[in-house]
């Protein structure tokens, strides 16, 4: 069996390939794909090659690990039923590629276990993924307890404001945000976007980075507050140094919050299920699998461009 996929053939080219779909074994699903998210992190790193090493990088590789769709066919005893609606973080669907992530694809096989069905009819349910890492960066994915939530988040693109929603919906004060493009200052929804520079807060105890800029640390740490806290939520493939002094002087803390895990994601699709956190008005671009490089080249270039998604119903 196989599926049309977006294929990485190497740094900055790409094709849409007919690839063999692996057998599907007891336990698995095989889902046919209605959308599929362009991320402007990480796929952005395997698109240009500055992806740092990775666990099974490489290419040729089918990237993308935001995707929702319908499940086709089960094998064995899955809790899933033909027709439902699921979330599907990425796969190991294709044969004599890379999966990485392995969800841009027509249709994937992957294990029930690892999909979460979702009751959303739109393709704002490939923000999922974006949804879980936010909520990953305060809860550790209940591994410990919460964290801080922000008071200033750095990146008005689609991390940082479902952060803020996630920070308005959980009761915490709203945050405010820092943006430096004025394309990107609108669009709030409850807490107050603002240019760094017509900013003069100097106390903030939870300072969270979602912009990925290298240098962050230089420019907020001076913005803490007294034993306050930086948090590095972007994806940097720069190193990333301090002044010492001014963190001294501070006795700040910086933490690094990594990948979301399962419960992260359960969490988020409850949030989105029972309608207290919206993914409405973040995906502004639409494309068709046909112009995958066009879309590609938008997503990561128009800063008009918070969100592209792939449409495969066509």
């Amino acid at each position: 069996m196989k599926s049309a996929a977006i294929v990485f053939q190497s740094p900055c080219q790409l094709s849409v390939q007919s690839l063999d779909l692996r057998a599907m074994a007891p336990g698995d699903i095989e889902v046919q794909v209605e959308h599929s998210g362009i991320s402007t992190g990480t796929e952005r790193l395997l698109w240009d090659g500055s992806m740092p090493p990775f666990p099974g990088m490489g290419y040729p590789l089918v990237p993308g690990y935001e995707t929702v769709g319908r499940v086709l066919r089960t094998l064995g005893d899955v809790p899933l039923a033909v027709g439902d609606r699921v979330f599907v973080p990425g796969s190991y669907s294709f044969e004599g590629v890379h999966n990485l992530f392995g969800g841009a694809g027509e249709r994937l096989v992957v294990p029930a276990s690892r999909v979460v069905r979702v009751d959303s009819t739109g393709a704002e349910a490939v923000l999922l993924a974006l949804a879980a890492t936010a909520y990953h960066t305060v809860t550790y994915g209940g591994t410990r307890d919460p964290d801080t939530p922000p008071d200033l988040i750095v990146g008005h693109g689609v991390m940082g404001r479902l952060l803020a929603r996630l920070t308005v919906a959980s009761g915490a004060p709203a945050p405010v945000v820092w943006e430096t493009q004025a394309l990107r200052q609108s669009g709030a929804e409850g807490y107050e976007v603002r240019h760094p520079d017509d900013d003069e807060r100097k106390n903030y105890r939870a300072i969270y980075d979602v912009s990925g800029d290298a240098q962050i640390l230089h420019k907020v740490i001076p913005r803490l507050d007294k034993g306050g806290e930086v948090v590095l939520a972007g994806f940097y493939h720069q190193d990333i140094s301090f002044a010492y002094a001014p963190a001294f002087m501070r006795e700040a803390s910086i933490r690094v919050a990594a990948e979301w895990k399962r419960a992260d994601l359960l969490a988020v699709t409850e949030l989105v299920n029972t309608g207290r956190l919206s993914l409405a008005g973040l995906i502004t671009h639409t494309q068709t699998p046909s112009q995958a490089r066009d879309a590609y080249e938008v997503a990561f270039g128009d800063p008009h461009c918070l969100k592209m998604v792939l449409d495969w119903r066509h």
